[in-house]
């Protein structure tokens, strides 16, 4: 039987209970596993804090081919023998990647921690097809996101053009990918990747059919995504 291991950020209790790091986080848990149930019943779902793969007794486990991984945080062991290793890694080291941004591609890039991104492009990556979703960005409140968030016909060609080449650049995997940057005036200011449908995703569960957790596990098992308001390349 099939395994989905959903892993999140999250503190273990001494008796084993998971609590999950934020509302953001549960909200993205329940948003996966209900995209899981409807496409396939059968698979077993397991949640997991990513603490937990550090300890010897993960690491001793044998692999099974039975067994999907479905990170929901960046924070995953280099040990650890999935497809998206590779890229998580990459994506964690916010700094090369700029710089690569900055180098290859000729955008301006976030310096240091300053001014981080407050719109982030979703991209969906199949084994055949990348698609663009509409942007996403902050809401009102705190934690909260808004999605579509409207640009101008101008900016899309060139956002879509870096998200192709970074992922290119990376060999990327199928996944749900999000492109975060900002905008300074009419120039597109990149700031980091996300390889996996991170908070501002949430926004999609009332805002588009199928949402991006669902995009997440289709694409996650090799299936086609069909109706992603955006544009197939």
């Amino acid at each position: 039987m099939r395994k989905a291991l959903i892993i999140v950020n999250a503190e273990v209790k001494a008796e084993g209970t998971i609590y999950l790091a934020s509302p953001a986080t549960e909200k993205m848990v329940m948003a996966l596993e209900a995209a899981i149930a409807a496409d396939s019943p059968k698979t077993q779902v397991e949640v997991m804090a990513a603490a937990t793969l550090w300890s010897k007794n993960f690491k001793s486990q044998k692999p099974d081919a039975n067994l999907l991984y479905c990170p929901l945080t960046i924070d995953i062991p280099a040990w650890l023998p999935f497809p998206g290793q590779k890229i998580y890694q990459d994506c964690k080291d916010v700094k090369a990647r700029r710089q690569w941004v900055e180098k290859k591609l000729g955008h301006k890039t976030t310096i240091g921690d300053t001014w981080l991104g407050d719109l982030w492009l979703p991209v969906a990556l199949t084994p055949t097809e990348l698609v663009y979703g509409e942007v996403i960005g902050e809401g009102a409140f705190p934690n909260s996101y808004e999605q579509p968030i409207n640009l101008d016909r101008g900016l899309r060609r060139p956002l879509y053009d870096l998200a192709q080449g970074l992922l290119e650049s990376l060999d990327a995997p199928p996944s749900v990918y999000l492109l975060q940057f900002r905008l300074k005036g009419q120039t597109i200011v990149f700031d980091r990747l996300w390889p996996f449908p991170a908070a501002p995703t949430i926004a999609s569960v009332r805002s588009q059919q199928p949402n991006l957790f669902t995009c997440y596990w289709r694409c996650l098992t090799h299936q086609p995504i069909a109706n992603l308001t955006g544009t197939p390349v």
